[in-house]
């Protein structure tokens, strides 16, 4: 008897060695050697600099970025602006990570002007009196023509995570007026949502056993399902109907810890961070029904966070290096920082005359060596994939900012934009040398 419970313990671990080994080894036993700072487009220095409410100190602890885009007739970008889903109160107020003490500050959206670079507070209008505001994961489409815009959210309230829905009116791009709140049993933990239609959306659940379990249960076995990367999380497909109510699908399980999502310009492509395994997950998507097919993995070096794609769909993948250091943040331990990582990732040339890959092609050369610019490259941690290219666009120990969490880059001006789940103000980094 005791040699078959051996038998079934150890090939449980070598399971688990083998899934998650690799994470385990580089993102919790190993502090990466990251510079105080690196960008891509040039010496950080002179090109980046991190933009703050300097009068209320509001503009922190932001989770989320997306651009909202105004749209002439002709479907060309006349205006751009960066919505941000910000929470002060995240070190008292913390459903995925802790602790759950103190629900009552309420969190904020902000708009960048992208045009006048101004930073703005946006006023929530019409929100119900009494319900938690703590943003997480958000989508806004684009306004064509002045028209209103659809924007959804993940709220994490006291009670249960639910998704709010807003309109948008480009003449007050600085009000947000509420619409509904969407609750549902299978809103288990949900995370990032990526935006369909108007009215619907793909959603990720990043945890199925998660902190509001009472009891050791909620203190430990959400880490648990984390570092053990349990596949227990899922991706669905949510519809909004006319009265309210909503249809669920579930259109991707069995993932570690589902994290960011995003879907790709062309709607053919849905991209899900699984942060357990520090891969993200390319899936193919059918339009006229939202199922997804798996179309491959990608091994990123950190723990990813949130993805998004820029107007070339570049997929831009932002996350966490070290685990143990970001929690030494979470924990608020004094002294402690954590590093910044952002990669994008770029499809290879898909075939060339013969018919081979030109990822195939060149495999050999990639597996000695991508990334090269990088101080730290990510060839160090991550192994080659043969689909797609991996470049660094920005590093940081946490000395210049620290716990990244999402990374957009607008792709007309160069300007690279990331926030910190745990840092004060935006970084945002210009392609031209700022003037200081």
């Amino acid at each position: 008897m005791f040699y078959k419970f051996a038998t079934v313990l150890a090939t449980l671990l070598a399971i688990y060695v083998y899934r998650s080994g690799r994470a385990l080894l580089y993102h919790v036993f190993t502090v990466p050697a990251l510079p105080k700072g690196y960008f891509a487009g040039g010496d950080y220095k002179d090109h980046c600099l991190v933009l703050k409410d300097e009068i209320d100190n509001q503009l922190n602890h932001c989770e989320h970025i997306v651009f909202w885009d105004h749209l002439d007739e002709e479907d060309n970008v006349s205006d751009r602006f960066v919505f941000l889903s910000c929470d002060p109160g995240r070190r008292a107020w913390n459903t995925v990570m802790g602790p759950m003490d103190d629900p009552d500050p309420l969190g904020h959206l902000w708009i960048y002007s992208t045009e006048t670079r101004s930073l703005s507070p946006v006023t929530l209008a019409n929100y119900p009196e009494g319900h938690d505001f703590h943003p997480l994961g958000m989508d806004v489409l684009p306004s064509k023509a002045g028209a209103p815009s659809t924007l959804f959210l993940v709220n994490h309230p006291r009670e249960n995570s639910t998704v709010e829905q807003f309109v948008l009116d480009p003449a007050q791009p600085t009000v947000a007026t509420y619409v509904r709140t969407l609750t549902s049993p299978y809103f288990v933990a949900p995370n990032s949502l990526a935006l369909t239609s108007p009215t619907s959306f793909y959603l990720t659940n990043d945890h199925l056993m998660t902190r509001r379990l009472p009891g050791l249960f909620g203190s430990i076995l959400p880490s648990v399902e984390a570092i053990g990367g349990l596949p227990l999380t899922w991706v669905a497909h949510v519809t909004v109907l006319p009265d309210g109510t909503i249809q669920h699908k579930v259109v991707a399980f069995g993932i570690a810890i589902a994290n960011g999502v995003a879907l790709s310009h062309d709607g053919l492509y849905l991209a899900v961070a699984s942060s357990s395994l520090a891969k993200v997950y390319f899936y193919r998507r059918d339009p006229s029904t939202n199922d997804l097919t798996l179309d491959r993995k990608v091994t990123v070096p950190f723990v990813p966070d949130n993805v998004m794609y820029d107007d070339e769909d570049v997929l831009i993948v932002a996350g966490h290096p070290h685990y143990p250091s970001f929690i030494a943040v979470v924990e608020n331990k004094p002294g402690a920082k954590a590093p910044s990582w952002v990669v994008s990732i770029r499809p290879s040339v898909a075939t060339s005359g013969t018919g081979e890959s030109e990822g195939h092609r060149n495999s050999y050369s990639k597996m000695t060596g991508y990334d090269s610019r990088a101080p730290l490259s990510a060839s160090v941690i991550a192994p080659a994939a043969l689909t797609d290219e991996v470049e660094t666009i920005f590093q940081s120990d946490g000395s210049v900012y620290g716990t990244s969490t999402t990374g957009l880059i607008d792709s007309r001006t160069g300007t690279f934009y990331l926030t910190g789940l745990y840092e004060d103000g935006l970084l945002v980094c210009y392609a031209e040398q700022r003037n200081v």
